[in-house]
């Protein structure tokens, strides 16, 4: 190799990862939230063509990668991209690329997922760029129960949500319940000509708030639902869901709570969902509940942490 060992390792740091038998990198654009506009795509386009060996990756984080780029190559790559506003990154012990689903857009989707996903990039992933921790934090925004960002998998996971309002008021009690048939996960019975909900297997989809032609379920807001300790891989760890639904800005102080008690009692090398194990489901959730944490924020960031990911 003629790139040497420290070298390697110090543009790894910036988002350039050697290429298996090669004195190549491929270089990871973050996309902040899975968007990238045709103006930055054509960029990327003419960057692979310039710099790299002319092909485009997408990774299971949303990033986008481009490979085959020499290491001399490397600074005149990230000035070229940086014209359209784009940087690379997305390796270490820290906070990793935020993922969300297409909610935006999605017929499905119960709120705005990639705004949500571009606040949490810009106070915690660009907010805490600097702030090392135990292992890599990851963090996806799902729009609906459908889970298809698969937010249980990873450190931190959150999940749109729709709780059933009923106004029986404007039940006319039909004989065939547009909201019992409607129901996908068949959580809704009708009980003396009203439908009546069972919150044991109820997802909170939203599903049935369009479905009265009377108007019988009327809209709520979005709540939130986190599952922390997730994780994918060599060893799995469905995430832990907690008790209760969160607001749009409470969610956001769970996400920060949680990154400030993984620095703060994360031991080197372990993931999120195994200081949760070590420290107890129970114990974590009132962690995450208190503002005790947030009052600790700049103890806590003090505090010398060794980062033990190596990917």
């Amino acid at each position: 190799m003629s790139v040497s060992p420290n070298e390697i390792k110090r543009v790894k740091s910036q988002g350039f990862l050697l290429n298996r038998s090669t004195d190549n990198f491929s270089g990871r654009i973050i996309t902040e939230n899975g968007v990238l506009t045709a103006a930055q795509m054509r960029c990327l386009s003419e960057a692979a063509a310039k710099f790299g060996n002319g092909t485009l990756t997408f990774t299971s984080r949303l990033t986008v990668e481009l490979p085959g780029i020499p290491f001399e190559k490397i600074e005149d790559f990230k000035a070229y991209v940086a014209q359209e506003g784009m940087v690379t990154g997305g390796t270490g012990s820290r906070v990793r690329p935020v993922v969300a689903c297409k909610g935006t857009t999605c017929v499905f989707g119960l709120y705005d997922t990639q705004a949500l996903a571009k606040e949490i990039h810009d106070r915690f992933y660009v907010g805490y760029a600097g702030v090392t921790l135990p292992h890599k934090f990851k963090i996806a925004v799902g729009g609906c129960p459908n889970n298809c960002m698969k937010p249980d998998l990873n450190d931190l996971g959150i999940v749109g949500q729709r709780v059933p309002k009923f106004n029986p008021e404007k039940c006319r009690s039909c004989a065939k319940c547009a909201v019992e048939s409607g129901c996908p996960m068949k959580c809704v019975a009708v009980e003396n000509g009203k439908p009546v909900f069972d919150s044991e297997i109820c997802n909170n989809c939203g599903r049935c708030l369009k479905a009265c032609p009377f108007g019988a379920m009327e809209e709520t807001e979005t709540l939130y639902k986190v599952y922390v300790g997730g994780r994918w891989g060599k060893k799995t760890r469905v995430g832990t869901p907690l008790n209760r639904l969160f607001t749009r800005e409470e969610v956001l102080d769970v996400v920060e709570k949680a990154i400030l008690l993984f620095k703060s009692k994360g031991e080197t090398g372990e993931r999120f969902g195994s200081t949760v194990d070590r420290l107890g489901v129970e114990k974590v959730e009132k962690m995450l509940i208190s503002d005790n944490l947030l009052k600790r924020k700049e103890e806590i960031l003090e505090q010398v942490t060794i980062g033990g990911a190596s990917c």
